[in-house]
């Protein structure tokens, strides 16, 4: 009794201490992989760690009484040889019992590993520590509020930090003990104790509606709607009322599936299902077919059932420009910009994208603030470094300006290499003129940022050009059968898009047609409407998602008998008889 009365004085005196001097026991325990009462520790890792530093490291296989599953063995690296020559859990919690007193546990996703510890306790009849426990996911959650995933890995990555060895305990502990010292002066910033910190990185817990019991219909088909002529093809659906009006418009790959699966009893159930008398249907020859359609219907008929007009890929971002503002900045958002304006991507990794703009605007002297342009009497950090003209000074000659991001912006317009490519060498060309003006710390400097650049661009994922610099001809096809859709994609815009014909002529001439339509803009730079944002961002997600999509480059404009070749060689071996015969030419190959 009295030991428990000490633990517990204890572990108020700790709560009150200060974050920043508090020592934390950093934790990670591997298992059997069995659930409930058949979970079984079989190796213990924990590093400790003081002013955000990693100090003592700690590791002890488990022995454990039930044998090893093959699947689990191959997932940790952990044999059934190791656990029987290891000690038992009477000889490791004890050692572990003593490095958790008066220290904060820390784990990712902390709740397994305090379940886990608490059973292996128990299991031996020793009294849980209970110590102040700070969960790592959960602490990425509320400093990185941008990182999608938090995964253990992922965060890592996130934070810049290596990961060699995945699912040892030893390897995640130090592994989760560098992200909680990457993250530590943040934590500090605003947490003063360790209960404020413990406070911040809590489970979010939403306020109940109390509202009262009544009984749910689970809504049914009309008698009205029928099902049966709905196709198993891709395109959209449409659900009207008695009057006529659309209340509902859906896409899939499988028209009958989906409209039906909405009437389902498993199915969540809308206020618009009550009204639906008529159900509609327009066919096309690919989901990205159905993806474009559904979005312009969605926009024209404005049903009251779709409440989000678009749908989002919340891991895809774009770096974009916007020319129609004195001294253009670059910047990082979800979607391409409207107007006249300069998009590149689509790209995975925002924060990668981040670093990426500041690296350009340090290499090219642009500014760093936003959109707004502040005047200032002196220069910025960054003008008195440098790396910024300071327009903010009002005494920079626009077109000085202008001429840096011009080159900032043309590597990524369409070239003879990768844009990826022409940016390194960029900046080795600036890199060998600084040596050879002796300009050496400049020249260091380059090489230093040549060196990251390379780090960034590779694990950026995604299309590193400019949208508008890629003019190309997109076949997508049928899930099922030998049917197409084509999508001329001219200027950083969906110029047009249909049905694949057979016919030579027809396709060549819509190419034409939609280069000159596309092609009014600039060299640099496309003007883009704001009711069509949409569809390039759904044409790209949809090109990020599948790589394998057939697409012609456009530029230079293909002749009919390229255009033939083309799609000839995108059917596939099992082509429909209306297809086009190629002539006798070297058929170039899709760009994949």
């Amino acid at each position: 009794m009295a030991s428990g009365g000490w633990r517990i004085t204890g572990r108020l005196e700790l709560l009150e201490n200060p974050i920043a001097t508090a020592e934390f026991l950093v934790v990670d325990t591997e298992t059997n992989g069995l659930g409930g009462e058949a979970c079984e520790l079989t190796e213990l890792g924990a590093v400790l760690v003081g002013g955000g530093e990693l100090h003592d490291r700690w590791e002890s296989l488990v022995r454990t009484s039930a044998p090893l599953s093959r699947g689990i063995q191959r997932f940790t690296g952990i044999t059934q040889r190791m656990v029987d020559e290891a000690p038992s859990l009477e000889d490791v919690l004890p050692a572990l019992d003593r490095r958790l007193q008066g220290r904060v546990m820390v784990a990712h996703n902390a709740s397994f590993d305090r379940r886990v510890l608490r059973q292996a306790f128990a299991r031996i009849g020793l009294d849980w520590t209970d110590p102040p426990l700070i969960c790592t996911a959960a602490l990425a959650r509320a400093m990185l509020p941008l990182q999608p995933v938090r995964r253990l890995g992922a965060v890592a990555d996130a934070l810049g930090i290596d990961v060699a060895i995945a699912h040892r305990a030893l390897a995640d502990a130090i592994t989760c003990a560098r992200v909680l010292c990457a993250l530590f002066p943040r934590l500090c910033a605003n947490a003063v104790t360790v209960r404020d910190a413990l406070a911040l990185v809590g489970p979010r817990r939403r306020p109940r509606a109390v509202t009262r019991r009544r009984e749910v219909a689970v809504p049914r088909p009309p008698p009205e709607l029928d099902f049966a002529d709905l196709p198993r093809d891709p395109g959209v659906y449409l659900f009207r009322d008695c009057a006529g009006r659309t209340v509902y418009v859906g896409k899939s790959v499988s028209i009958r599936s989906r409209a039906r699966a909405h009437f389902a009893p498993s199915s969540p159930s809308g206020d618009w299902t009550l009204h639906a008398s008529i159900v509609d249907y327009r066919s096309t020859n690919s989901e990205l077919g159905a993806l474009v359609l559904e979005n312009r219907l969605i926009k024209e008929l404005r049903p009251p059932g779709n409440r989000r007009l678009v749908r989002r890929d919340d891991r895809l971002c774009y770096i974009r420009c916007r020319l129609d503002i004195p001294f253009p900045i670059l910047e990082v958002a979800s979607e391409p910009a409207s107007g006249h304006a300069v998009t590149i991507g689509p790209l995975r990794g925002r924060r990668l994208a981040h670093e990426l703009v500041e690296q350009l605007d340090s290499l090219f002297g642009l500014r760093h603030c936003g959109r707004r342009l502040p005047r200032r009497e002196h220069p910025s950090a960054y003008g008195q470094m440098g790396r910024c003209l300071s327009p903010c000074l009002g005494d920079l000659d626009p077109n000085l300006y202008r001429r840096r991001l011009d080159e900032a912006l043309r590597l990524f317009v369409e070239g003879p290499s990768d844009a990826r490519e022409r940016l390194i060498a960029h900046v080795e060309e600036q890199m060998r003129e600084a040596a050879a003006q002796q300009r050496y710390e400049r020249a260091v400097w380059l090489r230093r940022r040549a060196r990251r650049l390379r780090v960034i661009v590779d694990r950026l994922g995604g299309v590193l050009e400019a949208t508008h610099a890629r003019p190309r001809l997109v076949i997508a096809a049928h899930p099922t059968e030998a049917s197409f859709d084509a999508f001329w994609v001219v200027g950083g815009r969906l110029a047009d898009w249909g049905p694949l014909r057979a016919e030579v002529e027809e396709l060549a001439e819509r190419t034409r047609v939609a280069l000159t339509r596309g092609r009014r803009a600039g060299e640099l730079g496309a003007h883009l409407p704001p009711d069509e944002v949409d569809e390039v961002r759904i044409i790209a997600a949809f090109l990020a998602s599948h790589p394998d999509t057939a697409q012609l480059p456009l530029d230079p404009a293909p002749a009919p008998e390229t255009l033939a070749a083309f799609v000839s060689c995108s059917r596939g071996p099992e082509r429909n008889r209306d297809e086009v015969t190629p002539p006798r030419t070297a058929a170039p190959q899709p760009v994949r």
